[in-house]
Formats: C-alpha cells, sequence, structure tokens
C-alpha cells in the first residue's frame, strides 16, 4: 500500500522583497526554520537572505504541490507578485502565524 502525504508550495524573499525563490516541501515550518537560520549556508536563498514567507499553499497530496511549484516557477515575476498579493497584501512574513495555526 502507497501512503501519499501533503504537500506545500511556497515563496520567501529577501527584506526589501527583492528576491523571490519558490519551493515545496511536505514540511512547510522545519523548511522556512532552514530558511531562517541558514542552514545549508551556499544556497540561493541564504545567498540571498531570503528568509521571508510571504505566500504557501497546501496541496492534499505532494506530487499537486509538485506540479504547481513547477508552474510558479515557470511564470512571470509579475505573476508570482500577483499571487503572493492576492493573499498577502501587504507582503508580510506569515511563518510566525503558521507556526501557530
Amino acid at each position: 500500500m502507497v501512503f501519499q502525504r501533503g504537500g506545500c508550495v511556497y515563496i520567501i524573499t529577501n527584506k526589501l522583497n527583492k528576491v523571490l525563490y519558490t519551493g515545496v516541501t511536505s514540511d512547510i515550518i522545519n523548511r522556512i526554520w532552514e530558511h531562517k537560520n541558514k542552514t545549508y549556508p551556499n544556497s540561493f536563498t541564504s545567498k540571498y537572505n531570503c528568509d521571508k514567507l510571504v505566500y504557501y499553499f497546501f496541496y492534499s497530496h505532494i506530487e499537486e504541490a509538485i506540479v504547481a511549484e513547477k508552474i510558479i516557477k515557470g511564470s512571470s515575476r509579475e505573476y508570482k507578485k500577483q499571487l503572493i498579493t492576492s493573499l498577502n497584501l501587504e507582503w508580510k512574513d506569515l511563518y510566525q502565524e503558521l507556526k501557530e495555526e
């Protein structure tokens, strides 16, 4: 029997909202913690100080999240900005409230 796990697509940015990084994970709280703490110091997100969670969306299956991530990554910056603004008008860091859910 195969058990399917949910997943989450997310977008993080830097302090000035200049750099956007789209990722996918099955453990959003831990993954954002890793970004905030620069667990992988040579990564793109560490290099560009991307640690502010501005968008996330849960899917019941990780495969759905992976498809969504590919679509977002292949989209324009303007599309990504609209996606973020549609759920987070002020581009505030959503990490703390996510932890409290």
